[in-house]
């Protein structure tokens, strides 16, 4: 968002009926003051997610789902305000529980108020050049991987979260899941892969110990945290798919964006990560290793199993393409089925890795 559309305040915020949403936070909460202005922010998942400042300047941010008709568990604010208002009192850096409102009367869903942060995420290699400098890259990627060790390190239950999601077989549950996207998909696609069906059927003949569940973020990268102009993770927002389940998993998602010296490709020059002065991949899982005491020698398994999901999720959306459900315009669907190909490359090559060892 520029300078300019800031100064531009939304009269009529989508979602938001402003007058029963200001007298609900007035009587709910001690922290802002109403009336405020509004900022449509960008980003997270669609959600109608808006900066308001109040009438002494300080600023917080209002969130609620989109309107319409959701699929079940979609845009969970309650799971999200549930996961910040317990990380709070943790060293994992969330922004400040504000206020949740679970009823649907004020303005037609819950919606939740939470601290404004200072910082910003980092979509592509552009906004890693323009707010992190080269000379403080490698502090960024050790604050990044820092933050999720310290995630896997809670016990759920200790700090509340012990509800959150079933704590057993978790990657099997996730095999499950998208296997059958994928073989739903094929039809409509017109495309399968022998690999995908090859690779299902090793991650659930060859599934490490899992270990005792902790909480995971889900869709943890650059994208999903708020980089402050220190540049140290000033914030990890967007939680709305975060449950209990295998640490490794989530580590082996969220390395899925950093390239290695090792790796037989180049990495992508659109990427976050991608700019000169960050440390590679396996420099991060040594770090998460040190930080946690956890054994990574199953690694590859967790990249493998990830990159696979990824195969199986760009799948289904090119299967939509494909059958007509999305507008195609502007789409470049050779470029979606290159890139199924690519994650299922990327996988068999890391069960390569594992099965080499």
């Amino acid at each position: 968002m520029t300078d300019e559309q800031q100064e531009q305040h939304d009269e009529n915020p989508e979602g938001y009926d402003v007058a029963a949403v200001e007298k609900w936070i007035s009587e709910n909460t001690d922290k802002i003051t109403p009336p405020f202005k509004w900022f449509r922010l960008e980003g997270g998942h669609s959600n109608l997610t808006y900066r308001i400042e109040d009438v002494n300047g300080k600023q917080a941010v209002i969130r609620r789902p989109p309107q319409g008709v959701l699929l079940p568990k979609a845009h969970d604010m309650g799971r999200e305000w549930a996961l910040i208002s317990s990380l709070g009192p943790t060293s994992v850096p969330v922004p400040e529980a504000i206020g949740f409102c679970e009823d649907p009367d004020v303005t037609g869903a819950w919606f939740y108020v939470m601290g404004m942060i200072d910082g910003r995420p980092l979509y592509n290699a552009e906004h890693t050049m323009e707010w992190v400098p080269e000379d403080k890259r490698t502090q960024l990627a050790h604050s990044y991987i820092d933050v999720l060790a310290d995630l896997h390190s809670l016990d759920p239950d200790e700090i509340g979260l012990g509800d959150l999601g079933k704590k057993e077989n978790y990657v099997g549950r996730q095999l499950k899941t998208w296997y059958r996207s994928w073989t739903s998909s094929v039809e409509p696609a017109q495309y399968d892969d022998p690999r995908a069906h090859e690779l299902k059927d090793f991650f659930l003949n060859n599934m490490p110990d899992q270990g005792m569940a902790r909480v995971v973020h889900g869709d943890y990268g650059f994208h999903n945290t708020l980089t402050g102009p220190d540049a140290l993770i000033a914030a990890v927002v967007d939680w709305e798919i975060s449950t209990l389940g295998d640490p490794l998993a989530d580590l082996a998602y969220a390395l899925n964006q950093w390239s290695d010296p090792s790796d037989p490709l180049p990495p992508n020059p659109e990427a976050a990560t991608s700019p000169p002065g960050f440390p590679g991949r396996l420099a991060l899982a040594d770090r998460y290793a040190a930080r946690t005491g956890r054994d990574l020698s199953q690694l590859d398994y967790y990249i493998g199993f990830n990159r696979w999901k990824t195969a199986a999720i760009v799948h289904g959306v090119y299967a939509r393409y494909m059958a007509g459900q999305k507008s195609t315009e502007g789409v470049d669907l050779e470029g979606l089925r290159e890139r199924i190909k690519l994650s299922l490359d990327q996988s068999a090559e890391a069960v390569a890795r594992l099965t080499s060892q």
